[in-house]
């Protein structure tokens, strides 16, 4: 069995329903379900006793100690995070808690745990901390792209606290010898990812006749990677991984905001007409404090040492996110609660005001 932290979210429930297409190999999934966490996700699991899932907080300890101690899972993969910029800004505390102290507290449980294990057991076992490369800053037109010895330099309190579990997780490596892998990967898309995040958020404005807010002149660069890509990525770390070791995760598709929603509108007029184009709805509203204007992966140490490189190109990956957005239209209604409209009002309506 393995253990999962933040199954229910975007990444984390991709990679659990992959898990299941590819193996038989039980997930448990602990989950503190806050606004992006979603059972909705993993629905098709209802009826598979492959998926066992835990209602908790990775800042539980003793819930931590119980669930390690009675599943004995053989490795654990962290997905467990707040994972929002522009969120992070408007309150960092949160982030603190989850990515910062959550992680450590994750990390004394795991060491524990670890600690009880035969020789056997212990020889298998790893810890996959999964983070991103925002933590590296950001880069200009001509900066060569992020690789694994890039130095950190983050600039939001989001990225600030993902550093801080990256360095967490290789610290309970060297001092009590933890057997860690970590993966920072670049923008993830895809299916079930929570209506913030650009692409989403765009998608669901577009159809119901809403701004589309672009930050600034959309000039902002992002490497985007298609969460089926990301999956396979930590399945091939999980197992071929070398332990200690850091691996960037890229989707080696480099584009503007602004291209990525031209990219989405072209394909909404192509799919779902109106009388009008829906890039009438770009709204270009106040740039947020900090922020990065390019992040790129250099992705050569997975290919090299894993034989990982992504499948998807940004076509075809935008083509299935677009596709699925517009056959489970009911998945969104469902997850756009009351709390992420107030979201939207506060972070994006008084930008453009």
């Amino acid at each position: 069995m393995i253990l999962v932290t933040g199954g229910a979210g975007f990444i984390g429930a991709n990679f659990i329903l992959d898990w299941l297409e590819q193996s038989d190999e039980p997930v448990l999934n602990l989950d503190k379900l806050t606004y992006a966490g979603n059972l909705e996700s993993l629905e098709s699991l209802n009826d598979d006793n492959r998926h066992i899932f835990v209602h908790g907080d990775i800042g539980e300890r003793n819930l931590l100690a119980s669930v390690l101690a009675q599943y004995h899972p053989r490795a654990i993969i962290n997905f467990a995070a707040e994972s929002h910029v522009d969120r992070s800004i408007h309150g960092p505390e949160d982030f603190i808690q989850t990515n910062v102290l959550g992680t450590f507290h994750l990390l004394e449980e795991t060491r524990a745990y670890y600690a009880s294990l035969n020789d056997a057991d212990k020889a298998s076992f790893r810890f996959l901390h999964v983070s991103t490369d925002e933590v590296y800053g950001s880069l200009s037109a001509s900066d060569p792209a992020f690789s694994e010895i890039t130095p950190y330099q983050p600039n939001s309190p989001y990225s600030a606290s993902k550093a801080a579990s990256d360095h967490l997780v290789r610290a309970y490596h060297h001092t009590y010898h933890l057997p860690v892998l970590t993966t920072n990967c670049s923008n993830n898309y895809g299916p079930y990812q929570f209506p913030e995040k650009l692409i989403p958020l765009v998608l669901n404005n577009a159809l119901n006749g809403k701004p589309l807010p672009i930050y600034g002149d959309g000039s902002n660069v992002r490497d985007w990677l298609y969460v089926g890509d990301h999956c396979s990525a930590i399945r091939a770390v999980l197992s071929k991984g070398k332990v200690g070791g850091v691996y960037n995760v890229g989707g080696d598709n480099e584009k503007t905001n602004l291209q990525v929603v031209h990219t989405l509108c072209d394909m909404l007029d192509e799919l779902q007409p109106k009388n009008s184009s829906y890039r009438e709805q770009i709204t270009f509203v106040k740039d947020r404090p900090g922020h990065d204007q390019r992040y790129a992966i250099n992705a050569t140490k997975i290919f090299n040492e894993l034989g990982w490189r992504p499948q998807e190109t940004f076509e075809t990956g935008i083509k299935k996110t677009v596709a699925w957005y517009l056959q489970h239209q009911d998945w969104v209604a469902n997850v756009t609660s009351g709390e992420y409209r107030n979201w939207l009002t506060k972070n994006y309506v008084e930008r453009a005001a």
